[in-house]
């Protein structure tokens, strides 16, 4: 089954950024290789991580244990089911019990990592390694993997985001395939809904902000959204994109009974992780989600025929059907580790090793985060899932990109969503604009 932490996990981690105390630029360490140790003599490396639940341990526990078939001589110690918070103040420390290579789920922090110095830039030992990442990894992964030229981390697996509907209901209601443009998304959302006094029976999708992964960057991914200008200002006032998304959302929450119809609603609903999610039950007839939902639908054993598609695109980019929204779990070294050169064939290992990154994607049913991995025959997995390894390896697919404060202008943009969805703010074009505010005073308050 798909992989469930993981996601709750950096969720969980997005939510807690605005108040997290993360990295500070006064952390110790050298940005570049600078690395001096012989990674051909006998030496252990800490390796700390997130991942918690019993099969998550046993991926890594056999990740770990190809790499030391590979490399007998380098020893790695694990620190698992450890949060960014307790990372970051690990790389702040150092020590000889401090991490050497770190993993984190949160790609929102890549900024912070790599702006702090934390982590040191991978650049100079790919260069010395020979391994071009453009060539290696998909050009989505590569972005959120840096940070004004400063590669500080790599992908290990992600996370791709599609479309799930009831094939059953679609059939109920006469619709024959899944939606590809936003316009026929609104039209089937409306004919999948089956009111029921001021609730539903059926509700065609949830389009709340405060629902299960309508995220704004979720929901904007579709429209290529530029979120910052070439001076580093927020751009979310002047992009068309944000207009675009956040009118989206609105009308689909209007037209599907209202903010408040919704929320009560809503309210009724199973939580995100559980077997009653509402669209294992069939209480909602389409769901925005990552690949780890296949998974955990089919663990339910729901009375309904699933089907997988990529999100609609804008009727005017009708092209780029196929795209979605990208993240993932991402790796790098400390700059403070006195090992990094072993440490690098660690992470080279785990990163770029075809072999090592099938594997680690079929135990934990994650998408593989390097292109030959993606096209890799011994890749296991249910055919629907393939629509992820598809919007993986689609250059039209995007992300959010990262910041010196690492994911807290995303958390302002979803704050204003919430405001603009509830009808709190009524003002698009000034409430975007007093957003964008916000966010330039909040990135310039962090340099």
């Amino acid at each position: 089954m798909p992989e469930v932490i993981p996601c709750a996990a950096r969720k969980a981690a997005f939510a807690a950024i605005a108040s997290l105390a993360l990295l500070t630029t006064a952390c110790t360490g050298q940005s570049g290789s600078g690395a001096t140790d012989d990674a051909s003599k006998d030496t252990t490396i800490n390796f700390w991580h997130a991942w918690s639940a019993p099969n998550e341990v046993k991926a890594v526990r056999t990740l770990i244990a190809g790499f030391e078939k590979a490399h007998p001589n380098i020893h790695v110690n694990v620190v698992g089911n450890v949060t960014d918070d307790k990372i970051n103040q690990a790389l702040r420390s150092g020590g000889d019990k401090a991490p050497d290579v770190i993993s984190s789920f949160t790609t929102n922090n890549v900024g912070k990592f790599c702006s702090s110095g934390a982590l040191v830039d991978l650049n100079p030992f790919f260069k010395k390694s020979g391994i071009d990442p453009a060539a290696t990894f998909p050009k989505t992964m590569n972005e959120y993997t840096q940070f004004d030229g400063d590669r500080c981390t790599v992908p290990l697996l992600g996370d791709a985001y599609g479309l799930y509907y009831n094939k059953t209901e679609f059939k109920k209601a006469g619709i024959t395939s899944p939606p590809k443009t936003w316009s026929e998304f609104e039209a089937d959302a409306k004919k999948l809904t089956i009111p029921d006094g001021d609730s539903y029976k059926q509700l065609g999708f949830m389009p709340d902000y405060h629902g299960w992964e309508t995220t704004t960057e979720h929901y904007f991914a579709q429209f290529s959204p530029t979120y910052f200008g070439t001076d580093g200002k927020s751009d979310i006032a002047k992009d068309p994109a944000f207009e675009q998304g956040f009118g989206l959302q609105k009308r689909l929450v209007d037209e599907l009974g209202g903010f408040q119809k919704l929320e009560k609603y809503r309210s009724t609903l199973g939580d995100e992780w559980g077997a009653k999610h509402p669209f294992h039950t069939g209480q909602v007839a389409m769901q925005l989600d990552g690949e780890w939902r296949l998974g955990m639908a089919l663990a339910a054993q729901p009375n309904l025929d699933i089907g997988v598609a990529p999100l609609p695109v804008p009727d005017d980019r009708a092209a780029q059907y196929g795209k979605g929204y990208i993240t993932g779990t991402i790796t790098g070294i400390a700059a403070a580790s006195r090992k990094q050169n072993a440490a690098w064939e660690f992470v080279k290992y785990i990163s770029t090793d075809t072999d090592a990154v099938v594997g680690f994607s079929n135990d934990l049913h994650n998408v593989p985060s390097t292109l030959a991995a993606l096209k890799s025959p011994k890749l296991t997995y249910d055919p629907r899932f393939k629509t992820f390894l598809d919007i993986a390896a689609d250059p039209d697919s995007t992300t959010t990109p990262a910041s010196v404060n690492g994911g807290q202008y995303l958390v302002t943009i979803q704050q204003f969503g919430y405001d603009y969805e509830s009808g709190k703010v009524t003002d698009l074009k000034a409430g975007l604009e007093k957003t964008a505010a916000q966010i330039d005073t909040d990135i310039a308050q962090a340099k």
